[in-house]
């Protein structure tokens, strides 16, 4: 008899910050922190309402949580996790950097949290 899937996450996972960050001649930075909470079912993403990020434009942020997003829940998505995805994930926190955020940035480390997030609940990292 095969056992159903595991939901994750199994409990919320706060408080999870990363920074990627790369100086070369094609720079990434992006520092985010997000919660991690169980969810009836699927992917949910929020950005809190009282985040201020110091980056101009402005207008780049939404596409830089998007994309922070989109990393997140790929990982998450992995079949080589063998897990169902029900959870909320809030950004609380987010640093960006006009040198060197960009999309791509964000993204990379949104598949960073979800590994951090992963390993913190006994989950093996994949690449």
């Amino acid at each position: 008899m095969t056992s159903a899937p595991s939901r994750f996450p199994p409990y919320p996972i706060r408080g999870v910050r990363v920074l990627h960050s790369r100086q070369n001649c094609a720079p990434q930075f992006a520092d985010i922190e997000v919660d991690f909470e169980p969810a009836a079912e699927g992917f949910v993403f929020e950005v809190a309402r009282d985040l201020t990020v110091d980056y101009e434009p402005a207008e780049a942020l939404p596409r830089f949580f998007a994309a922070a997003a989109r990393g997140i829940e790929e990982q998450l998505s992995l079949p080589e996790h063998a897990v169902v995805v029900a959870a909320r994930v809030v950004l609380r926190r987010a640093r960006a950097d006009t040198f060197g955020s960009h999309e791509l940035a964000f993204k990379i480390a949104g598949h960073l949290a979800a590994r951090k997030a992963m390993e913190r609940t006994g989950y093996p990292a994949v690449e």
